[in-house]
């Protein structure tokens, strides 16, 4: 469970605040931080103001958002495309499937508006998680572009074992565009408009990896946190993330499959 503390803010701490009878206004401040410390001093609990797993514990309350998406919904839009959906009694065999928001249009908001979603067998019974991410680049690349040819953005498919976990970067484990190519369209006409044009597509070793934006705190804009990777707007989502791919690495091995869906074609 993610801990809660000072300066969060989002839907997760409005359920802690309406549990503690404060107004839900989602920001975790001064009053949130005073209302969790009675909270822990008439629990018996360390009485620090941060809401970690025994906090939690001692509310009883449920803190899991409801799923964008669900597991159905998905492997349903994934096999229509044709592409492969793991569904074996076997540990950890992941389904890694990023959703492009197309209700935009194609309009680049700079949000995390798109999601990230793995689902899997763990002891026989699925396991499925929903988390916000981008799968596009942020509007300072999109400005100011790494190729001649303009940003990456990854076209919509299923890149089969392309995936390892490596250092994003030089910096921490991530999965990286290692094992094979991808394609990604190239946008270059800096309008503020995402270009998924056919006669622009590429394929290659682009570095298009899957990663999280501030190792600190979830991100409000992409920014440069994306030149056309596949980026977690949550640090806390993205570790769990991870931890989920280590456990896959141990089963499987290092190759990876990620596909790329639009949210069009969930139904």
């Amino acid at each position: 469970m993610k801990s809660l503390k000072k300066g969060d803010k989002g839907e997760k701490v409005k359920q802690l605040q309406k549990f503690l009878q404060i107004v839900p206004d989602g920001d975790f401040g001064n009053l949130t931080t005073i209302a969790v410390r009675k909270w822990q001093e008439l629990n018996n609990l360390t009485i620090d103001g941060i809401v970690g797993p025994k906090t939690w514990a001692s509310m009883g309350i449920d803190t899991k958002l409801k799923p964008k998406y669900s597991r159905k919904q998905i492997e349903k839009a994934v096999r229509s495309l044709g592409h492969t959906y793991w569904t074996t009694d076997d540990d950890f065999d992941l389904n890694i499937i990023g959703v492009r928001n197309s209700t935009t249009a194609g309009r680049v908001t700079n949000h995390y508006d798109d999601y990230i979603t793995v689902s899997y067998k763990e002891k026989g019974k699925w396991q499925y998680h929903c988390w916000e991410a981008t799968t596009d680049p942020g509007v300072y690349w999109i400005n100011h572009p790494l190729n001649k040819y303009g940003c990456a953005i990854l076209t919509p498919g299923q890149y089969k074992k392309v995936y390892k976990i490596d250092k994003h970067n030089g910096k921490y484990n991530a999965l990286c565009q290692r094992n094979g190519v991808v394609s990604v369209y190239r946008d270059n006409n800096k309008d503020d408009i995402y270009d998924y044009k056919v006669d622009t597509i590429q394929k290659g070793y682009y570095g298009i990896n899957i990663h999280r934006s501030s190792a600190y705190k979830s991100s409000t804009y992409i920014n440069k946190y994306s030149a056309g990777c596949q980026v977690f707007k949550d640090p806390d989502d993205f570790d769990d993330f991870m931890e989920i791919c280590y456990s896959s690495e141990s089963v499987w091995g290092g190759k990876f499959t990620y596909t790329l869906i639009e949210s069009k074609d969930i139904v």
